[in-house]
């Protein structure tokens, strides 16, 4: 299997970037944090709205990579420290809000007003935000940085067709997973909208790991 993606595609040591890619893609983060929670408040399609933001923010920092960007961020430690910086505030930033989401639910009173009024997660465009969130999204940045590229061999004669081998095999790896987190978010749903304060949890617990992701992106290092 190996020579023959070698040979067709000039993806080198495939079986590696195949079990590497499913081995991060699985870990927690923002992305997968995010869908998760758009589909136990929301449902399945907002849920797949943000998947699709994924997916096209993914998409950006493959092509960012097969472009040299990658390259061109290793050769400048400062415009890195900037995208870093401004990644990490962002994240942090999402957070906050929704830290403060979760505070506003458990001080609400139990009233059909309260209980309608919109949070800033459902006010939010699942598919921007999303979008946004991939783009900032520190595993994804050292991936596509720091491990996507070092399995594309230099000598093949169109490196272009091996990044978009890479880049379909890591979105078919991403699509089944969001989609079984989708699912499994979408079956809690019913359980939060009758506890709100279960509900409440959830959104300040997830809170709470996206200003991680930022600290992780702060403290980030080629």
């Amino acid at each position: 299997m190996n020579a023959f993606f070698h040979a067709s595609l000039g993806i080198t040591d495939f079986w590696t970037f195949l079990l590497g890619t499913i081995f991060i893609v699985i870990l927690p983060g923002p992305n997968s944090m995010y869908v998760l929670s758009v589909a136990a408040q929301r449902g399945v399609r907002p849920a797949y709205q943000g998947a699709g933001g994924i997916f096209l923010g993914d998409l950006i920092l493959m092509v960012l990579s097969a472009c040299g960007v990658a390259s061109l961020l290793k050769a400048s430690p400062a415009l890195f420290y900037v995208v870093k910086y401004i990644g990490a505030a962002y994240l942090a930033w999402i957070g906050v809000q929704m830290l403060l989401g979760c505070w506003r639910k458990l001080r609400a009173k139990e009233s059909a007003q309260t209980a309608a009024a919109p949070v800033a997660l459902k006010e939010s465009n699942p598919f921007r935000k999303a979008l946004i969130i991939s783009l900032m999204n520190p595993k994804a940045i050292l991936f596509f940085i720091s491990f996507f590229i070092q399995f594309v061999d230099p000598k093949f004669s169109a490196p272009a067709l091996s990044f978009v081998g890479l880049g379909l095999i890591c979105q078919v790896i991403s699509f089944t997973y969001l989609t079984a987190i989708i699912f499994l978010g979408a079956r809690l749903a019913e359980t939060f909208r009758r506890r709100r304060r279960l509900s409440a949890g959830m959104g300040g617990g997830v809170g709470a790991m996206f200003i991680g992701f930022g600290a992780k992106l702060a403290t980030a290092t080629l």
